[in-house]
């Protein structure tokens, strides 16, 4: 499976965040129009919903003879932990790349951290050097050079979030210079 190219990557990465923010703005209001719900009569709803009163039932939940567990912490942590995962997201990416190419097989890559993190804080180097090795076997050459490479971090109103930013030259050794050539002329000289 070929990897998809920076700015895929960090776009599908921020659909996945404008969806995540979606879900969660409608769960809010639902939830806040659920809070509302005293109506004394009759609702709109059907069923066994309560009309009036706490939509959680005043009920716990026996584990033992010892311990018992309220129905509305439960849910509360249920809330909360909802809450924390939609804001680290585990699953995400810890990383967004982008790239720019220049001449003379020169690639410069701009790399942001996600600003609410669960871990990978030390794996910019690492990252950078993935998708070096990912841009060498693509474009069929033999190393990369680091040009230059420096990592800081950069502060907002919603907090610090790591960076880093570097330079690669993709090189060819001699002999796949002088193979690549052979080639070229194998070509030419077979249309001929």
């Amino acid at each position: 499976m070929m990897p998809l190219p920076a700015r895929e990557l960090a776009s599908q990465v921020r659909r996945g965040s404008s969806r995540r923010l979606l879900f969660a703005s409608v769960v809010s209001c639902a939830l806040a129009g659920c809070a509302v719900m005293d109506y004394p009569g009759q609702t709109s709803l059907s069923g066994a919903f309560p009309a009036q009163g706490p939509i959680i039932p005043n009920a716990t939940l026996n584990l033992t003879d010892a311990v018992q567990i309220p129905l509305e912490r439960i849910v509360t942590w249920g809330l909360y932990a909802g809450a924390a995962y939609l804001i680290l997201d585990p699953l995400a990416p810890n990383w967004e790349i982008e790239q720019a190419a220049f001449p003379d097989a020169h690639f410069h890559f701009s790399l942001k951290m996600k600003r609410f993190y669960a871990g990978g804080a030390g794996e910019s180097r690492v990252v950078f050097h993935q998708r070096a090795k990912d841009l060498m076997r693509q474009g069929g050459y033999d190393g990369y050079q680091v040009v230059e490479y420096s990592e800081g971090m950069e502060s907002s109103v919603l907090g610090s979030q790591r960076v880093s930013q570097g330079v690669i030259r993709l090189t060819r050794s001699e002999a796949s210079i002088k193979a690549n050539a052979a080639l070229v002329e194998a070509k030419r000289n077979g249309r001929n």
